[in-house]
């Protein structure tokens, strides 16, 4: 008996010492493994949330539907999301939301909290969501404007919940224009990486190396494959605090329509260089027009970043805080100028007198719905066969059921040069394109 306790304490005075160095070494090789990847991860992955979008979808049975009537079933989409303030507002994109009558948002920790939607804005495929809970990690988003080609970039997500995925890459481009999946919008102004993002990722945020947020993951894009794209954090701030502010996206005013200088405006134009935004038309007592703006300007730099395309300084005007200044250097013949532009809201009533004016329509509310007042004789909307009495149903793609909802249309369109009308006629829809 007094040998086994004899041999115990001896293996164990051995032993001691061994394992103890082992728990030393294994330390000393989770800290060297520590990478500032792991780091950036540990300080943001909290913030990052799963969201589960269940919307009902109505459908006819091309067989039985006349008997019996339309179906319903319910439908769930999943994505991620970005706590980006504790009170528990949360970024995310807009595709992933749309259509949902009931929205769950889980943490990291297992917390399962329902969602309003407090804004949404399809054209930038953005949406702000306010959840029913306290104490919440957030990590606010940070600036884009100094991002470097080639900088090391973390997407992360949470597509199912309890988990979170990351991919790192670098940034590969700026400024990217690409399609959505259907092809029915053109999407400006995006971060390009090298990493994949997929469907359960979009909404997340894209990080960099200090663990500040860059911008906003988005898998709405048709045929990305190997690459994925952001919605640049400046960019993303704007909208946000317009959601927040007013539900919607509120549309900015300069009084330019401006075109992209190609081929064939270089031609018609005499100019030099396929490249700028050209200023086609001038409305009048408009900050263009106070900047000193004139028709066939080229604006070819804003704030001393070169103008490829009229995106370009739409895209510099919605980075830019409401009413600050943009220094444009303008050709103008065979000279440049600099000019001083300053974007503000449109005056209260500006949609609709354009609209007047310029396409000769006047409209009015009636029973909670939208119908043409009056038509000019001899204008574009009299040619293209309105009168009085028909509905208007939605602009742009939008429904519309206010004068003011259709007025921030109205300046939406002469920012895209053209206003999009769904006009209903009895039991006829028709959808008219207006040149601005």
């Amino acid at each position: 008996m007094k040998r086994t306790v004899l041999a115990t304490l001896l293996l164990l005075s051995f032993s001691g010492p061994k394992d103890a160095a082992r728990a030393q070494s294994r330390t000393a090789d989770l800290a060297a493994r520590r990478t500032p990847v792991v780091a950036v991860v540990d300080k943001v992955s909290p913030a990052v949330v799963n969201i589960s979008a269940e919307a009902t979808v109505r459908e006819v049975d091309p067989f039985f539907g006349m008997f019996f009537g339309p179906t319903t079933r319910s439908s769930q989409s999943l994505g991620s999301g970005l706590i980006v303030d504790a009170k528990g507002i949360v970024v995310t994109n807009a595709h992933v939301i749309e259509g949902a009558s009931r929205i769950v948002v889980t943490t990291l920790d297992g917390r399962e909290l329902e969602a309003d939607v407090l804004g949404s804005d399809r054209d930038s495929d953005l949406a702000v969501l306010k959840v029913k809970g306290g104490n919440l990690p957030a990590v606010p988003l940070g600036h884009s404007g100094d991002l470097m080609i080639g900088e090391t970039v973390l997407a992360i997500g949470n597509p199912f919940g309890l988990s979170h995925t990351v991919t790192t890459g670098v940034l590969s481009a700026r400024g990217r224009t690409v399609p959505s999946e259907r092809g029915e919008r053109l999407f400006t102004d995006f971060l390009q990486i090298d990493a994949s993002i997929n469907p359960g990722n979009s909404g997340g945020p894209l990080v960099n190396i200090l663990g500040e947020v860059i911008g906003v993951n988005t898998a709405i894009i048709s045929g990305a494959n190997g690459i994925g794209f952001a919605i640049p954090a400046d960019r993303a701030r704007r909208v946000v605090d317009d959601l927040l502010r007013f539900g919607e996206l509120r549309p900015l005013w300069t009084g330019a329509r401006l075109l992209t200088v190609d081929a064939e405006l270089a031609q018609r134009y005499g100019l030099d260089e396929r490249r700028g935004a050209l200023v086609f038309k001038l409305y009048p007592d408009s900050p263009a027009v106070e900047a000193g703006l004139a028709e066939q300007d080229v604006i070819v730099a804003v704030d001393g970043k070169p103008v490829a395309t009229r995106e370009d300084v739409a895209t510099a005007l919605y980075t830019a805080a409401l009413g600050a200044p943009l220094r444009l250097d303008v050709r103008r013949g065979d000279r440049t100028v600099q000019l001083t532009l300053r974007a503000v809201r449109p005056p209260e009533g500006l949609g609709l007198r354009i609209l007047e004016r310029t396409l000769g329509l006047a409209v009015e509310e009636r029973q909670g719905r939208l119908a043409v007042q009056s038509v000019t004789a001899g204008s574009e909307t009299d040619r293209r066969g309105l009168r009085r009495g028909d509905l208007l149903l939605g602009a742009n793609g939008q429904e519309v059921t206010s004068l003011e909802a259709l007025g921030r249309e109205v300046i939406r369109g002469v920012e895209r040069g053209s206003l999009l009308l769904a006009v209903g006629r009895g039991r006829a829809v028709y959808n008219l394109d207006f040149p601005l």
